[in-house]
This record gives structure tokens, C-alpha cells and sequence, in this order.
């Protein structure tokens, strides 16, 4: 089925932003969602010799032989490098083995902190979220990790509820402090547009804005003053080749629909 970049969807568009952030040779772990198609875009293009690390305890420096819509799906198992579990795959986070992972949450703020554990509403306890799982390792341990998320005003906040992964906490200097002397996040890519941290005052700056998103847009549906680059641009459209190989990889659109 022939493709064309001028018509794609919001999911196609975010995972190709994560897929070029990945670069060749790198050990990515892995997550789900637009992250999962985000690596094996990457891998069958630009990035062939990326190796993907799964939570379950699976590495493979291979694409998976046919379309996978979990880590845990069997093609994924095929032929793998390793098939360990958890515990193995975890302590190369803690050996800084992780070049890069992908991480998500319901908010985030200026400095990067998510939290995917407690909603406070008036000093009150209004939502529990899921919690951690490994998001805290791979914020901690990685050598950086990139945020997918939607955006909306009540998930970009000023300061989140509870740091359940740390970013760069209340700035220059808190993860050493910390005790995490590498890592932090290098992006957000969200819904409508693309942002990284000043190498200074580690707080988040708008690089990029999807289009048909105007920064205005951007600004309203934030929940602080967001700084914006000086080099701001529009984020570059799924190529055509992209589109073809994000097709194959999610062929009925599970998760780019």
C-alpha cells in the first residue's frame, strides 16, 4: 500500500520524534506503547545496530520476525540474544550498560520530575496512581531517558505531586546530590511538540511544535511559564519511508490509531 507524509496520525508522528532520538549502536530499553514501535522504527531505518532491552528479560540486536504488540509477544522470543528475566536486564541499568529509555507518567514538571503514583488535591490524597514499576530505575540509572506523554495542562505541572522518577529535581546540581551522578531526561515529546532541558538551569525548553500546533497552543495547555527556544522549529513530518515501515510494524493500528 503506497504511503504519503501528508497524511499520518498524532501516534505516527510521536513515535517517529522517539524513534530519531535513538542512535545507531545504542542499548535501548525498551518500553510499550508508541516506545516499542519507537525502537524497532528505529531499528529497521537508521539504527540497525541498536540493541532493544525488554523488562521481561529479553535483549535482542535483531528485529523481531513478524509485527509484536507487547515485549512478551512470541516473535520477540524468536531467536533473542538473551532470554533472562527481570533481575538480569535491571542490573545492566545499575552497571551502565542503558544508553537510553523511555518513560511515561501523569505529570511531569519544568525539571523533568514524573510521577505515576499520588494525584493531592488540597493536601488530600485524591487519586492513586499505578506507581513505579521500573520507571524509578531507568530515570535513575540510565545514561538518559526520554518522556512521552500527552499534553495537557494538569499533567505539565509547576512542580509534580510525588517524584516517583526523578528528573533534574529542583535543579543544578540535585542529582549528584542525589546520589545519581549520571542521566536525566534529554526530551519530552509530547502531543504537541518536543521539548529539552538548558544544560545550565536544567529546566525544559520548547525546541519544537508539531504541525498545525501553534506555540501559543503549547503555552496555554502548560502549567508554568515554559521557556522557548530561540531556534524553534516545526517538528519534521513522518517520511514516507518512515510511514511504510511503521505500517508493517503496526499493521492494523493498535497503537498508532
Amino acid at each position: 500500500m503506497a504511503t504519503d507524509s501528508n497524511h499520518y496520525t498524532l501516534s505516527e508522528l510521536m513515535v517517529t520524534a522517539a524513534a530519531r532520538e535513538i542512535a545507531d549502536g545504542e542499548v535501548v530499553f525498551v518500553g510499550m506503547r508508541l516506545p516499542l514501535l519507537g525502537f524497532l522504527l528505529a531499528k529497521r531505518s537508521h539504527a540497525p545496530d541498536a540493541v532493544g532491552v525488554y523488562e521481561l528479560g529479553i535483549v535482542r540486536d535483531s528485529p523481531a520476525p513478524e509485527p509484536i504488540l507487547t515485549m512478551g509477544d512470541l516473535p520477540n522470543l524468536f531467536r533473542a540474544k538473551w532470554l533472562s528475566d527481570t533481575s538480569d536486564v535491571m542490573g545492566l541499568l545499575q552497571n551502565g550498560t542503558i544508553d537510553v529509555s523511555f518513560i511515561g507518567g501523569a505529570q511531569v514538571d519544568r525539571f523533568g520530575n514524573l510521577n505515576t503514583s499520588y494525584i493531592i488535591n488540597s493536601g488530600k490524597l485524591a487519586t492513586r496512581l499505578p506507581g513505579s514499576g521500573g520507571a524509578c530505575d531507568l530515570a535513575s540509572l540510565a545514561k538518559r531517558h526520554i518522556i512521552i506523554m500527552a499534553h495537557e495542562k494538569h499533567r505539565l505541572v509547576p512542580k509534580v505531586d510525588y517524584i516517583t522518577s526523578p528528573g533534574y529535581g529542583d535543579g543544578p546540581g540535585w542529582r549528584d546530590n542525589a546520589g545519581l551522578p549520571r542521566g536525566g531526561p534529554s526530551a519530552v515529546i509530547t502531543s504537541y511538540g518536543i521539548m529539552k532541558f538548558d544544560p545550565y538551569t536544567k529546566e525544559m525548553v520548547l525546541v519544537s511544535v508539531h504541525p498545525g500546533i501553534t506555540v501559543e497552543r503549547v503555552l496555554e495547555n502548560t502549567g508554568w511559564p515554559l521557556k522557548i527556544s530561540d531556534n524553534i522549529y516545526n517538528t519534521q513530518k513522518p517520511l514516507d519511508s518512515e510511514l511504510k515501515l511503521l505500517r508493517e510494524l503496526d499493521p492494523g493500528g493498535y497503537w498508532t490509531k
